[in-house]
């Protein structure tokens, strides 16, 4: 078994850690860092998640510059507004060369995630915050703020569920909307009615005055790449395709 880390999020918390704010008189702030207490916050994220789960071997995916996302939505990610920590770049980069990794053009690091998890199905275990990777079948430990973590297994049929709620409800945090009018309750009562399957969702769009096309740009926002979406030969993505 071998972990696959966000390692986004991993060195998010680093760099966050290592911010310090300067005033240096009432109208005059700073922030800096220190790049060496960074790594070893990095570090110590990673042997926690190392004694957590009891397995020794990772492998960290990171994201691209480039979101193939944004080129077919370029709205993806825009209310995120936000600036990453100071030295953000300069760990990325430093744990890229310390340590095994996985990273793609265009992809995001859940795109690696899930690449790799489906293509050793039963031989890795996702280490993450993020909900999205409740998508994809397998183990999945989710990681909490608070500490309450959690061992998930998302069976084939809960990953399939949990897309297709999510190409309905889309996903304000990504900035994509799903079908307007849509929450968590309507998609669950829609999914249980008409069965957990793609024409209910492509259903429920032309009956809102959609179309398809429109339903399937939801869910090629809302999906996780698998194996099967990632050409490793040419390092090109396959769109999904009901």
């Amino acid at each position: 078994m071998i972990l696959l880390i966000d390692a986004d999020i991993t060195c998010y918390q680093s760099t966050s850690s290592a911010e310090n704010e300067i005033e240096w008189d009432p109208d005059t702030w700073t922030v800096d860092t220190h790049i060496p207490a960074a790594k070893d916050h990095f570090n110590w994220l990673l042997s926690e998640y190392q004694k957590l789960t009891g397995i020794k071997e990772y492998k960290l995916c990171f994201s691209d510059r480039h979101n193939f996302r944004k080129d077919i939505y370029p709205q993806y990610k825009g209310n995120r507004k936000g600036r990453k920590p100071v030295g953000y770049s300069a760990v990325k980069e430093w744990a890229m060369g310390e340590y095994p990794h996985f990273s793609k053009p265009g992809l995001e690091g859940d795109d690696c995630m899930g690449i790799l998890a489906t293509k050793f199905p039963g031989k890795t275990l996702l280490v993450s915050m993020d909900k999205d990777l409740k998508t994809i079948p397998g183990k999945f430990f989710r990681l909490s703020p608070e500490g309450k973590h959690e061992m998930l297994e998302i069976s084939d049929k809960d990953a399939e569920w949990n897309f297709l709620m999510q190409s309905l409800t889309g996903d304000t945090s990504d900035g994509y909307p799903g079908l307007p009018g849509v929450g968590p309750k309507k998609a669950e009562e829609l999914l249980k009615k008409h069965g957990a399957v793609w024409k209910t969702v492509e259903d429920a769009y032309v009956k809102a005055g959609l179309t398809k096309e429109d339903a399937l740009l939801q869910g090629r926002l809302a999906r996780i790449l698998r194996t099967e979406n990632w050409d490793s030969e040419k390092e090109e993505i396959k769109p999904w395709t009901p």
